[in-house]
Parts: C-alpha cells; structure tokens; sequence
C-alpha cells in the first residue's frame, strides 16, 4: 500500500492534463519576494466577508447550483466556494473571475497536472513554492493552490497597471494572444457571471483580437 502522503502525487500522474501555458518564471526583486511570501504564508481560517446575510446565503446558492455538475459533493463544493470568495476578496479580485479561470485552467479538476508541471484548481507552477513559499506547501491542497493563483494573478496585475487582458497572458504565459484572456473572459462572463445584490460595480475585461 502506498503512504497516505503520496496519493495526491499518485492521483495527479492520472488526472488529465489542465489547460495551462508556460507561466514564467521571473526574477524578482527582494521586496517582492518578501511581500509575496507574505502573502502566501498567511493561514487564518478562510471565512469569506460578505456585503450582507442575503448577499452571502444568495451567491453561495447560486454558484453551488452552477458548479453542482463539476462537483457533485456539497460539503466539497461549498468549501470549495467559500475559499475562492476568501481568497479572490483577500487579493482584491473578482471571485467569478477566479471561477472562471479555474474553469479553463483545470475544468474543476482539483489534481490536474499541465504538460508543463502546473498543478491544481488554478494551475500553479511549482517554481512559486520555490520562489515565495516553504517546502511543505502543497500546491493540490485547496487553499494553498487558490492562495497561490490569487496572489500570483494579483501580481500580474499590479505589474501590467491593472490591465487584466495582459495580466491573464503572464498567468498562463501566454502574454500577448488573445485566446487564453477571450476564453477566461468568456468563461467569466456566460458561466459565472454575477449581479451581487448591492450593485458591486464589476471589473470589465474587453475582448481583443
């Protein structure tokens, strides 16, 4: 019998492969460094901050009932959503973005593996933990997968001036083509797309050629 801790290893050399470019790995400065572990090392409890009771109970419904296909179990399923509310809140990003680039980068699929090495829901590259992180992060366990992919995009984002088109082509190092941006753009807008109950204004992403 192989030990418990080499299943997710032993799962994802069978899961299938992710949509997942050659995210890049860059130089980066001792500041950044410094504030991007911080960023991934923080490990208070995911509990989502809501606008209100109704907005809570409303999107949490809502999306449960999108994704109920993707991922049959409700325990699962709602833990699942409350980390991504979490951690797309705590990194300043739209929620429904980060479901739908999970849903072109790895179809839901918790041990997916690129051909290129990207691992999880959001296809991080193992050069992060490397890079920001400590050896045992483990990159197909949930929150530390979604930690990492909202903070990396989060990033991308800072560095291209909040261009979100640009930022999505560092993520999948793709920078530059539009079909990776149009298909998370699309993704976000026809599977996820969300009106809150308090009228959020939503990040737009323009399509491009």
């Amino acid at each position: 019998m192989k030990p418990l801790h080499a299943l997710p290893l032993v799962i994802a050399l069978l899961a299938p492969a992710a949509f997942a470019g050659a995210q890049r790995e860059e130089d980066l400065s001792a500041s950044v460094r410094a504030a991007l572990h911080g960023a991934v090392s923080d490990r208070a409890a995911p509990e989502p901050i809501f606008p209100s009771p109704v907005e809570r109970v409303t999107w949490i419904s809502e999306m449960s009932q999108r994704l109920i296909k993707r991922m049959p179990d409700p325990k699962e399923r709602i833990d699942f959503l409350k980390t991504v509310y979490y951690e797309a809140q705590r990194a300043g990003l739209d929620p429904q973005l980060v479901l739908g680039l999970i849903q072109v980068e790895s179809g839901f699929k918790k041990y997916a593996v690129s051909g290129v090495g990207a691992r999880g829901y959001m296809q991080v590259m193992p050069f992060w933990v490397r890079q920001i992180g400590t050896p045992d992060q483990n990159l197909f366990h949930i929150r530390t997968n979604l930690r990492y992919g909202c903070t990396i995009l989060r990033h991308y984002l800072d560095i291209e001036k909040g261009d979100l088109y640009r930022a999505l082509g560092r993520y999948n190092g793709s920078l530059g083509r539009p079909e990776y941006p149009n298909m998370v753009r699309a993704a976000w807008e026809r599977q996820w797309g969300w009106q809150p109950v308090d009228k959020v204004a939503q990040q737009t992403l323009p399509t491009r050629n």
